[in-house]
């Protein structure tokens, strides 16, 4: 028996959440560009292609749209680090069972793979509308950086601080390692939140296969210079 594709015969919970969806990831590109003063319901409803109706049916409202799509962007990003996330907090559990510490190695390697899989996200084309709302909560934070910064902001930078604690041989929860760390961050921030530059820099057009690749090692250069300029001076 044919499966009848017609979209007007779905359930309707099925089309209700194609039409969440299709106004969650709508509404971080409109909110990013205008902000959410400038942005209007027409023109979230208009972007994702659904009936003006349906922001305040689903989300009560812009408001509560513009709270929908930080934790919805949280989501999306959680969820390109989801694996290796669980990997190293899984590690830290071990650990911390045990009561034993993690090698500085193993702290580099597993540094290294978080950083190479952000530099590469960061590069690519569909994080441009991510940078641009979380610009915009930077700068003026709202109950929607709360949102992003809680779901996937604090974890991932307590999860590289702990790794750059045991590398450098400093309590993770120092003032010394929370600065590191952010200093850290941001050089791998650099990629998307300069992103105009770095290309210019570079003299690149596009990041294919080759430039990913000399990304890649780049990230890996980055974990390697931690704690070398205390071998150089020792």
């Amino acid at each position: 028996m044919m499966k009848n594709n017609d979209p007007t015969l779905q359930p309707r919970a099925d089309r209700g959440d194609v039409t969440r969806e299709k106004l969650l990831s709508a509404s971080i590109d409109v909110f990013g560009r205008y902000g959410f003063d400038g942005a209007t319901t027409r023109m979230l409803a208009d972007k994702a292609g659904v009936n003006l109706q349906a922001i305040p049916y689903y989300f009560g409202g812009k408001e509560g749209l513009y709270i929908a799509a930080a934790e919805h962007l949280a989501s999306i990003i959680g969820g390109h680090v989801a694996d290796l996330r669980s990997v190293i907090l899984t590690r830290f559990a071990e650990l911390d069972a045990g009561g034993t510490e993690m090698a500085p190695a193993e702290a580099r390697a597993l540094l290294t793979q978080m950083v190479q899989r952000m530099i590469v996200l960061f590069v690519s084309e569909r994080s441009e509308s991510w940078a641009r709302f979380i610009i915009r909560e930077q700068m003026e934070p709202t109950e929607a950086f709360t949102r992003i910064y809680g779901n996937i902001m604090r974890p991932m930078i307590e999860m590289a601080r702990r790794l750059i604690g045991t590398i450098l041989g400093d309590d993770p929860a120092s003032e010394r390692i929370r600065l590191r760390t952010l200093s850290f961050v941001g050089s791998v921030l650099v990629f998307r939140m300069a992103h105009a530059a770095v290309y210019a820099q570079l003299e690149w057009e596009t990041a294919g296969p080759h430039e990913l690749e000399i990304l890649r090692q780049h990230a890996a250069e980055l974990v390697a210079a931690l704690g070398a300029e205390r071998n150089y001076t020792s």
